[in-house]
């Protein structure tokens, strides 16, 4: 197993008490390795889960060549140059009908068409449709036939060929996909039963401190009820992993210790929240050293700058990858999305998919100092003039957690960037789909 210090050693900008943004992001990425246990599970079961590998398509969807869409099916040729002239109506009669399930047995010959549903198979001298509301019926009910005009279609129109959907032997999903709710219609087509997925990656967590209450017990002087562990719940909910919640840990250096072993010894990795700045009763890095490797303490970034990186390695075991996260409720969730997701995701076997940005206006000015990425919890909206526009949510210290709920986004402000005028345009990243 590669040790930390022979990824971080041969990068640039490699500080452990100011570790860029994108620096600590690379580090994580390199050491975030998948799980490699496969399990076999039904159809409905893999909703959310990760793909262990590429899932080939047995047969051709759609099966044959079938309508697009209720209306008459013929043979194009007869939309050709050699029929009446431009603006001379079409007339053709209707020998039969092919229902979805029901093909149409007979011979469809030149001048002739059938009635067809949608989903219905084309019969082999047919080539195109015509849907029924661009036709007139005609003709008698011993003799039913239609009129249209042929430049209203194209020869080949409405038809839903073999294969244009899924070829036989194509890759329907890739390994690395998480399986969304559409992926489980188009496995059924497919006609699978169990998908190949990767084993649910194990993540304990837990908080750290002794003024922190669980909800429904006493609040002394000085105590607060812990919010983070709720809200890591949330953020590794939709993540689909396994959770594991090993509650409150006081700040006790052989409490902790215990804690981390149990943690390390039953999960892939482990996060904690508080306890990794530098007072008196952060013992987190003491223990770091003692059981494991640790790559980085800080991070140039607000809010979130206390963050601890590395591997709980005991016993000769595998281990578990360690995050330590700050104590401050949106340094909590800020620092989860920037810096620990992603590496949630690699680990779990998802093929990596960055959060997308977009551009805004900034709708007051803001002050930055350059050497720190910074996220500001903001409102963005589409105005009338067509362009996105934000704006922060109002106090943003790191302890204010109902601006979270307020804000549906992060402003991003660069690590090099500085001041942002009013109108000038910055980066946001949408909550919608990430919290």
């Amino acid at each position: 197993m590669k040790t930390l210090h022979a990824v971080t050693s041969c990068l640039s900008d490699y500080d452990p008490d100011a570790m860029p943004l994108s620096v600590a992001q690379a580090v994580i990425r390199k050491l975030a390795t998948p799980v490699a246990a496969v399990e076999k599970v039904a159809l409905r079961a893999a909703l959310g889960r990760v793909l262990a590998q590429d899932l080939i398509a047995p047969l051709n969807v759609p099966g044959a060549d079938n309508s697009a869409m209720d209306g008459y099916a013929f043979d194009g040729a007869v939309l050709s140059d050699s029929t009446p002239p431009n603006g001379t109506p079409l007339l053709l009669n209707v020998v039969g009908t092919s229902f979805a399930g029901q093909a149409y047995a007979g011979v469809v010959a030149a001048g002739a068409c059938i009635r067809i549903m949608t989903g219905a198979l084309i019969p082999a001298a047919c080539d195109t449709v015509i849907a029924q509301e661009h036709v007139e019926v005609a003709g008698t009910a011993a003799q039913p036939q239609i009129c249209f005009k042929p430049e209203r279609i194209a020869p080949g129109a409405n038809i839903r060929r073999a294969g244009e959907d899924l070829a036989a032997g194509s890759v329907a999903l890739n390994q690395g996909r998480v399986v969304q709710a559409s992926d489980l219609g188009l496995l059924a087509s497919l006609g699978y039963a169990e998908v190949p997925v990767r084993r649910r990656l194990r993540v304990a967590f837990f908080s750290t401190g002794d003024e922190l209450r669980s909800i429904g017990q006493t609040l002394e002087p000085g105590c607060v009820y812990d919010s983070n562990r709720y809200t890591m719940y949330g953020m590794l909910h939709r993540l689909g992993v396994e959770i594991i919640d090993l509650g409150i840990v006081p700040d006790q250096a052989a409490e902790l210790e215990a804690t981390l072993r149990t943690a390390a010894a039953c999960a892939d990795a482990v996060i904690t929240s508080g306890g990794v700045s530098v007072g008196d009763a952060d013992y987190t890095r003491d223990l770091m050293a003692r059981l494991g490797e640790a790559v980085f303490w800080k991070v140039a970034m607000r809010p979130g700058r206390p963050f601890a990186f590395g591997r709980l390695a005991l016993d000769g075991g595998p281990g578990a990858l360690f995050f330590g996260l700050p104590g401050n409720p949106v340094a909590v969730m800020v620092s989860f999305y920037q810096l620990v997701r992603e590496a949630l995701l690699s680990m779990a076997g998802a093929t990596a998919r960055p959060t997308p940005l977009i551009r805004a206006c900034a709708s007051i000015a803001l002050r930055k100092q350059p050497g720190r990425t910074e996220f500001l919890r903001a409102i963005a909206q589409r105005n009338t003039d067509g362009n996105w526009h934000v704006a922060p949510t109002g106090a943003q210290g790191s302890g204010v957690l109902s601006s979270m709920s307020q804000a549906n986004c992060f402003i991003v402000l660069a690590h090099a960037q500085s001041d942002v005028a009013l109108g000038d345009t910055v980066d946001v990243m949408l909550f919608d789909g990430l919290i």
